[in-house]
């Protein structure tokens, strides 16, 4: 950790600043360049996604309409994945079972915090709509 992150935790713990100031300024501490960007560079106007967003329009029979409006803040992605490095190697195996278990065919061990720098970053031009043959039901995944 950086002094300057740490700084900001710091106030955040004073409450100096709020839980999004602290977001927002260690992710400009974070993600600074040594020189600043042309701001005529396609780069520099584009703005690195915050949000991966899932949303659901659907009619069913008997319930009637269902909406589901789903906004995950990236930096929650993250954090997930720093967390997932801290299970200990024994445990991961059971992890993973116990995952594709659920239908969720995930192998931990492969997720790493820069594979999702590398993922984030492709989403930025992410937007997909689910297409079927049913007219009730759209899905939705892009960022923001």
């Amino acid at each position: 950790m950086t002094e300057n992150i740490r700084l900001v935790l710091e106030m955040l713990a004073a409450g100096k600043i709020n839980t999004e100031d602290a977001d927002r300024l260690i992710e400009a501490l974070r993600g600074a360049p040594a020189a600043a960007p042309r701001t005529d560079s396609p780069e520099a106007q584009a703005k690195k996604p915050r949000f991966v967003r899932v949303m659901v329009d659907a009619v069913d029979a008997k319930e009637g309409p269902i909406k589901v409006n789903v906004r995950v803040p990236i930096m929650l992605l993250r954090a997930g994945v720093r967390l997932a490095s801290l299970i200990p190697v024994r445990a991961q195996e059971h992890v993973n079972e116990a995952l594709r278990e659920q239908g969720v065919d995930v192998d931990i061990t492969k997720i790493k915090p820069e594979n999702l720098n590398e993922l984030i970053d492709e989403l930025r031009d992410l937007s997909v709509d689910v297409g079927n043959e049913r007219e009730d039901l759209k899905i939705k995944v892009f960022t923001e």
